[in-house]
């Protein structure tokens, strides 16, 4: 049920087209084509059993948990603007 000046399934849409852009955002940071044998970072070799687990993959396991750790601050804000401000 929406209130003010917003339609009914408003606040649901935002929060599937939200979503949405997430998962697209995470799709496209997917490695893609043949794995690397070592790091780009620290040119630490990639076990084999990293290259077939993640085709791919360009880090080793040290570096890409340094890399996540610096992209978990990226999504925590909604850009499409609050829920409050649009119900009130």
């Amino acid at each position: 049920m929406a209130g003010g000046w917003s339609r009914d399934g408003a606040v649901q849409e935002q929060i599937d087209a939200s979503v949405e852009d997430a998962v697209k955002r995470a799709r496209s940071q997917l490695p893609k084509g043949e794995s690397a044998t070592h790091c780009d970072e620290c040119d630490a070799e990639i076990p084999q059993a990293r290259r077939q687990a993640v085709p791919g993959v360009r880090l080793c396991v040290t570096c890409q948990s340094a890399a996540d750790g610096a992209n978990e601050n990226d999504s925590t804000f909604n850009r499409r603007g609050s829920k409050d401000s649009q119900l009130r």
